[in-house]
């Protein structure tokens, strides 16, 4: 009796063993299947076209002055008549009276364009308020505000001034960190041509031909700028020195070992509730203020830029803003910090999409269907206010070394190590199986001649 439940058990257990090594080398191969990076969608992605934006082209500028998203998620359209307004209102959007055109507006920007560059300033359209703001750090000088103003006053009240606290800077120093000899900066988004792949990040952060690492020693080479613009536009393009991005390129860090999934790009719209990411500060929210900003950094004037009240740091120049998952930008600069709050500009990732000639890396869900235009309509919150907007949905980081441990890696069950050790303990167990078969078999056959001979 005691041999028969002797035979069971080894039975079981051999039946065990070769379902592990089934199961583990099922593993494996699911594993490594799941590790090869997904195909790359080279093309950007059409956000829901924004009714507002739509208002506006039908329009026309001399009848309108811009659109954005209202606190309660509807667009809001400015119109400078009653027939616009009636237009508007039968679109199911909302329409506020204005007394400036957008004409009239961007024709003020260009007056403030002409004048002297006084850096330190920086000016952009205000559609909710129907003003043209122009604002000057603390290093303008008593003479050029005076200077500006008067430039200001000749245009019209429409122009609003004011003074602001710290300083308007680049952001140098993914939003992983990349460093190179003249500062560290973050990571924005993947991009292709096609043949290799491209980290987007900001022009200001290193001219062509700079090397980026991905360490503090230099010994994780990531690759080298090949094509930057800076001053006029704030971006570049940093091929990747084994000329693919790999597993995770669809995915931007948020800290944490966390991260985003991109599923396209699109133009940012007013009264957006946008995500900013950067290896300095980490994770932060904010809201478009306004489009087309005008910038004078020390280094240079850049302009077409998205003005969010988002914070920035020193450090997070080239990381990525979004929104639901969409790209929007990549960090320019601006002032203030984390701490106190402050102004921050993005470069528009559409533009610099169609002047690099790449296309944003998407997941693999959004690879498919027919190419959307070059240039995506901006990004509507649908009937949700902005409030309600999320950065999209989360995914994990691969390739970064924080909080990775070999035990993490090994359990993880998107590794190849989950499935290694299930085949290794069946081994174990089949090898455990036949050695203590044998031991009995050589006990027993001991046992049988010592009784038989003695």
């Amino acid at each position: 009796m005691r041999h028969a439940r002797r035979r069971v058990v080894r039975r079981v257990t051999r039946l065990a063993a070769v379902g592990g090594l089934l199961l583990g080398g099922a593993m494996v191969v699911q594993a490594a299947m799941a590790s090869e990076p997904p195909p790359a969608s080279a093309r950007p992605f059409a956000a829901t076209d924004d009714p507002g934006a739509a208002l506006v082209a039908r329009l026309g500028t001399a009848r309108t002055a811009g659109n954005w998203i209202g606190a309660d998620g509807r667009p809001v359209v400015a119109v400078t008549d009653e027939a616009a307004a009636r237009t508007v209102r039968r679109a199911g959007a909302e329409a506020k009276m204005v007394s400036h055109s957008m004409n009239e507006l961007k024709s003020a920007t260009a007056t403030l364009r002409s004048a002297p560059r006084v850096p330190g300033t920086a000016w952009a359209v205000d559609y909710r308020t129907n003003q043209v703001v122009v604002r000057a750090d603390r290093t303008v000088s008593a003479g050029d505000w005076s200077r500006l103003t008067g430039v200001a006053a000749k245009i019209g009240g429409f122009v609003h001034m004011e003074r602001t606290k710290g300083t308007f800077t680049t952001r140098l120093n993914g939003a992983q960190p990349i460093l190179s000899t003249g500062g560290r900066c973050s990571a924005g988004f993947n991009v292709t041509n096609g043949q290799s792949d491209f980290i987007l990040t900001a022009g200001h952060c290193g001219p062509v031909g700079s090397t980026w690492f991905a360490d503090n020693q230099g010994d994780r080479q990531l690759g080298r700028t090949v094509n930057s613009s800076f001053p006029g536009g704030d971006f570049s393009l940093v091929q990747y020195a084994a000329g693919k991005a790999g597993a995770g390129a669809d995915v931007v860090a948020i800290g944490g070992g966390k991260g985003v999934r991109i599923t396209g790009s699109a133009d940012a719209a007013v009264g957006q509730r946008v995500f900013r990411s950067g290896s300095t500060s980490g994770l932060h929210d904010g809201q478009v203020t306004a489009l087309n900003a005008t910038v004078n950094y020390p280094e240079g004037t850049v302009t077409g830029l998205i003005e969010t009240n988002v914070c920035a740091e020193p450090g997070d120049s080239g990381g990525p803003l979004f929104s639901e998952g969409v790209a929007l930008g990549v960090t320019s600069g601006g002032n203030g910090d984390c701490t106190t709050g402050g102004t921050t500009f993005f470069q528009p990732v559409t533009k610099a999409l169609t002047a690099l000639g790449v296309r944003l890396i998407v997941s693999a869900q959004n690879a498919g269907g027919a190419p959307s235009p070059a240039t995506s309509a901006p990004a509507n919150q649908g009937a949700a206010a902005p409030s309600a907007a999320s950065p999209g949905s989360s995914a994990p980081v691969t390739g970064a070394s924080e909080g990775s441990t070999l035990l993490a890696r090994l359990t993880d069950t998107r590794n190849i190590g989950p499935g290694l050790l299930v085949i290794a303990g069946s081994l174990i167990a089949l090898v455990a199986t036949r050695f203590i078969r044998a031991e009995q078999d050589r006990k027993a056959y001991q046992r049988y001649y010592s009784a038989t001979w003695g």
